[in-house]
């Protein structure tokens, strides 16, 4: 399904929510795209305390500013019309009927979004992808989530869980996924696939960093030269290179975007998945090549683009 971009209503303000599996986030957003105002708590783990703290939060905002709508980001499975929660890894909604009941209780409109989809969204109307028309979002945290936009629409899919860049087979037979597949993408390039290098690979390089070392330690470790981080953050600009060039082979989009947590540490791996992406794509050196960067808008893009999406009210089929 896509879903077309209609033009911004004049609407006031809108709340966007990032829900991830420790913190909830919300914040009041402008039809510009700015943070007037924000608020944070731990993330339940019963539902019904989960909607009593989504509705705690909105409460909170709106004695500061008239609210239109809300707009909910969040990773995990949603039904194609965006109305039901079918699961969360990390929170306890399992086909809940997550728009309606919050709507109820709100009174306002409210919008559920993939929490990649909703970064994306931002980021192509006030971030890094402004006037793209064919292009790819990966966010890369914790593991590996993606968006599609063509011509100013998401694409979702026949049954709105598209794409799954993350769980690509890069390794087959590999490294074992939540997911429950072997030798995914995200299992050699996402936050939790750094310590997992960082021991196969510690035989063979000298290191201050310990036995254990978590993904912090080791971009701190590579930036200050450690043999091992270094060969660490190698090895992960390698392996996203070649989701990358997968992903440009199938869709050879005009700019890929690389937002998520570890986008902080770019730097560090970039230039190596770039490079990766460029040997290993059909016709090397004799087709473009997309450009690569990095989002504009931090960890604030989900709840900024879920927050307009809801502003919008844009239909989805």
């Amino acid at each position: 399904m896509l879903e077309h971009a209609q033009p911004a209503a004049d609407s006031g303000f809108t709340i966007g929510f990032d829900i991830g599996g420790t913190n909830l986030r919300a914040a009041t957003i402008s039809a510009e795209g700015n943070i007037v105002d924000s608020v944070s708590v731990p993330t339940a783990d019963s539902a019904r305390q989960l909607e009593d703290d989504i509705v705690q939060a909105v409460d909170t905002l709106r004695e500061k500013n008239e609210i239109s709508a809300v707009g909910l980001a969040l990773a995990g499975f949603l039904d194609p019309q965006c109305e039901t929660v079918r699961f969360a890894p990390h929170l306890p909604w399992r086909d809940a009927p997550v728009r309606e009941i919050l709507s109820k209780r709100l009174g306002l409109p409210v919008r559920l979004e993939h929490d990649a989809n909703s970064a994306a969204w931002g980021e192509w109307r006030f971030g890094a992808g402004r006037g793209a028309k064919d292009w790819v979002f990966f966010s890369v945290g914790t593991g590996i989530g993606a968006t599609l936009m063509t011509e100013d629409k998401i694409y979702r899919g026949a049954f709105g869980t598209a794409p799954e860049f993350g769980h690509l087979t890069v390794v087959p037979g590999g490294r074992e996924c939540s997911c429950g597949k072997r030798g995914c993408l995200e299992r050699y390039a996402s936050g939790t696939a750094l310590p997992d290098t960082c021991e196969e690979l510690r035989p063979s390089y000298s290191t201050t960093l310990p036995v254990g070392a978590e993904g912090v330690e080791i971009t701190t470790a590579a930036r200050a030269g450690d043999p091992l981080g270094l060969a660490v953050m190698e090895h992960f600009g390698t392996w996203l290179g070649q989701g990358l060039s997968i992903v440009a082979d199938v869709l050879d989009p005009e700019l890929i975007v690389i937002g998520g947590g570890v986008a902080n540490d770019a730097d560090l791996y970039l230039d190596t998945a770039r490079e990766n992406m460029a040997r290993q794509i059909v016709g090397a050196g004799h087709r473009p090549l997309a450009r690569v960067a990095t989002a504009d808008l931090g960890s604030a893009a989900g709840m900024i683009g879920v927050a307009d999406l809801a502003r919008n009210g844009l239909a989805i089929g």
